[in-house]
């Protein structure tokens, strides 16, 4: 955000008070008096050598430090921010918040604009103690919108911008205005080559500007730029920029900067009439109460039915900095009335708002403010309609950030969008790579095609296995169905909202509704379908579905017990309660599936010790899944099976092991693999309770009674030996 938005710079002087020093010598007074004139380009190297000359010891400082505020302040006006931040910071060294506390709040607006929110924090906060009476800036809001900040920071929209190179010259081209029907040309400021006054302005050392029109063909590529009158009725001498052609393309709306040296005069708003393609009549000036010569007007908006006429200005009377005025059409007088209306608070902020612009009926509004949370210096905003039928007015309300990649760190603004309000144009001050860093260029922005697809996942619950070979059904509600088949990592084909076979569509609409199921042989088949919904979305979204299936036989995490007991292991490696959640969670997700719990032990002790043992075991489970739901007793099947099935073991070889006696004996010597060998088989497993005689489950009536409790089954107590 180095260079400046030459308009706005040349509309917005302010004369800050000199140091008031009675005998000062004459590179001081020579340099506050080139301040004092408002040319802050020309003032600059005159400051900066006086600066550099004064001393720091006694009331010097002070001085010095004033000097530095005022070296800041040409730099921010010419819009050259890291300088800025810079001086403003030496200024604060230089404790000449003692005398002008503004230096801390002008610091924290740089520190804003860096993006070094708390950082700016502070420096708003020692503003606040330092003020004084001085309540001219509404700080406790400014203060409060810091953390809106961040968030506007983080998020982002659905347009896609790009810079147009083939238009924008190596000087500035800004405030893009779309005019005729098609939409293919638009009025633009530019400072390029022929403009009407090759000098340069004093205030920023910038050259002046002039009005030029450029075109695009219905394809959207850029064809030619020129000036807009070859006569100079409209580019003079002077600085002309930010024009709007009425919606009946009779009547243009521009600012005029003069450019008479030594004399302090703002920017006013000028009117000419259309009378053919690049010829004008009738060049007026807008009579507008602007309380005083000095004070601007500028970046006018005109609204669809010609009855208001929108612009930025620093008369007093406003909430801060430079806010969004109006005037109203008098039909009587044929004429704007000359007393302008604030646009009141839900527009203006303490900050700057300027850029005012409409969509074609003016549904929305865009303008650009540093005052509401953005992304960086000036961001362009919308604000919607809130006007009544019965409201001879427009009203807008509800503003929103245009977020990024509209707006960026450097300053955005100057938004003119389409009747179709999908695209348009804006300016922007972000770097570009075939232009000078921080220069206004144009963009263009565009809602791009809205498209969906969608990549399905099948995995086994528990193991989070991969399914390869599952069959995968999409159905849309409409009656299209297609499928398809996992690959060996689970996925299926992505399906895009591509065209294919019209008899069996393989791609995902906008605004329709979608049920999607996996099923596999010796899985449990799904009961309730997964669902995506593309109703109602405005952007591009890629759906991944994940779909966990149930194996038949289930392998559920570690369920273990300690040696000839039915307490759970909890150990750094084994964590059963965990096991025993994750099967609360599976019945609580599949209210309709049955389960049978088979506990094991290892092979130490009598059969009928063993199994008295497992069948506890599975008690014990079965206790704790019926206090997580009731309706489990009626649901799940506690079973021992003692020491018959060992659970199989993978070697260190990678081969499949089945732990017998006669496995695990030959690791007596090594006493901690003997005894986690036999840990293995002391485990619970799971079984999907199944009909007899099909691959279908038995189904469990959610909406039925259990009439069973947690003391269905008992534990056997003592265990015969």
């Amino acid at each position: 955000m180095k260079k400046a938005l030459i308009l706005t710079l040349s509309m917005f002087m302010i004369v800050i008070q000199s140091l008031g020093q009675v005998n000062q010598p004459k590179y001081i007074a020579d340099a506050l008096k080139a301040y004092e004139s408002g040319k802050y380009f020309e003032a600059l190297p005159k400051l900066e050598a006086a600066y550099n000359k004064m001393t720091n010891k006694g009331k010097s400082i002070s001085e010095k430090g004033g000097m530095a505020y005022k070296v800041a302040d040409c730099y921010r006006r010419m819009e050259q921010f890291d300088k800025a931040l810079q001086w403003y910071g030496s200024s604060i060294e230089l404790r000449y918040y003692d005398v002008e506390p503004k230096v801390y709040y002008y610091h924290g607006e740089m520190l804003r604009m860096n993006g070094e929110l708390a950082k700016a924090k502070d420096s708003y906060n020692n503003y606040k103690n330092k003020r004084g009476k001085d309540t001219s800036i509404d700080i406790d809001a400014i203060i409060s919108t810091c953390s809106e900040f961040n968030v506007v920071h983080e998020e982002e929209s659905k347009y896609v911008v790009k810079v147009e190179d083939k238009l924008n010259a190596k000087e500035f081209d800004m405030s893009p205005s779309l005019y005729d029907k098609k939409e293919t040309q638009f009025y633009f400021g530019t400072q390029r080559e022929d403009i009407a006054n090759p000098a340069r302005d004093p205030i920023t050392g910038e050259k002046f500007m002039d009005i030029w029109v450029a075109e695009y063909n219905e394809k959207g590529d850029f064809i030619s730029a020129k000036t807009i009158d070859a006569e100079n009725s409209i580019n003079t001498k002077d600085n002309e920029g930010t024009a709007v052609l009425d919606r009946k393309g009779k009547t243009l709306y521009f600012t005029r900067c003069p450019a008479l040296p030594k004399q302090n005069l703002g920017c006013d708003i000028w009117s000419a009439d259309k009378v053919g393609e690049n010829e004008w009549d009738n060049v007026v000036k807008i009579p507008i109460d602007k309380l005083g010569d000095s004070n601007s007007v500028g970046h006018p908006c005109i609204t669809a039915d010609g009855m208001m006429l929108i612009f930025a200005s620093n008369m007093p009377g406003g909430l801060g900095g430079k806010d969004l005025w109006y005037l109203t059409y008098n039909k009587k007088a044929q004429a704007w009335d000359s007393v302008p209306k604030n646009m009141g608070p839900g527009i203006n902020t303490a900050g700057n708002e300027l850029f005012p612009s409409t969509t074609y009926n003016d549904s929305l509004f865009f303008f650009a403010s540093d005052g509401h949370p953005g992304v960086g210096g000036l961001d362009i905003f919308k604000a919607v309609i809130t006007t009544s039928t019965k409201e001879p007015l427009k009203k807008w309300g509800n503003v929103q950030n245009m977020l990024k990649p509209i707006n960026s760190a450097s300053n955005d603004y100057a938004m003119s969008m389409r009747k179709d309000l999908k695209s348009g144009f804006f300016t922007s001050e972000r770097s570009n790579p075939k232009n000078r860093t921080y220069t206004p260029d144009i963009y263009s922005f565009s809602t791009p095609p809205v498209s969906y697809d969608l990549t399905v996942i099948v995995s086994e619950v528990g193991s989070k296995k991969k399914i390869e070979g599952a069959k995968v059904v999409v159905n849309e509600l409409t009656g299209a169905t297609w499928d398809g088949l996992t690959k060996k990592n689970g996925k299926s084909d992505k399906w895009a909202d591509r065209k294919g076979d019209k008899k069996n569509p393989r791609y995902i609409n906008g605004n329709f509704d979608y049920e999607i199921k996996a099923s596999k042989e010796r899985y449990l088949p799904m009961v309730r379908p997964s669902k995506i919904t593309t109703m109602g979305l405005e952007q591009s979204k890629s759906f991944v579905v994940e779909i966990e299936l149930i194996p038949i036989e289930l392998r559920t995490p570690e369920i273990r017990y300690h040696l000839d007991k039915w307490t759970f292991v909890e150990d750094n490696t084994i964590q059963s309660i965990d096991s025993i959640g994750f099967l609360v969670d599976l019945l609580k997700k599949n209210p309709e599936i049955m389960i049978e719990l088979y506990s094991h032990t290892d092979s130490r002790d009598t059969e009928l010790h063993n199994e008295k043992l497992s069948q506890n075991r599975a008690i014990a489970v079965y206790k704790e899944l019926v206090k997580a739901d009731p309706k489990n007793a009626c649901r799940v099947t506690p079973i021992g099976m003692g020491e018959k099935e060992p659970s199989k073991y993978i070697d260190e070889n990678g081969k499949e092991q089945l732990l017998t006696d006669e496995y695990i004996n030959q690791f007596k010597a090594d006493k901690s693999k003997f005894e986690a060998l036999h840990q293995l088989n002391r485990r619970t497993t799971v079984k999907i309770i199944m009909e007899p005689g099909t691959e279908n489950p038995k189904l469990f009536d959610v909406n039925s009674a259990c009439d069973k409790n947690i003391d269905t089954y008992k534990y056997t107590d003592p265990l015969p030996r």
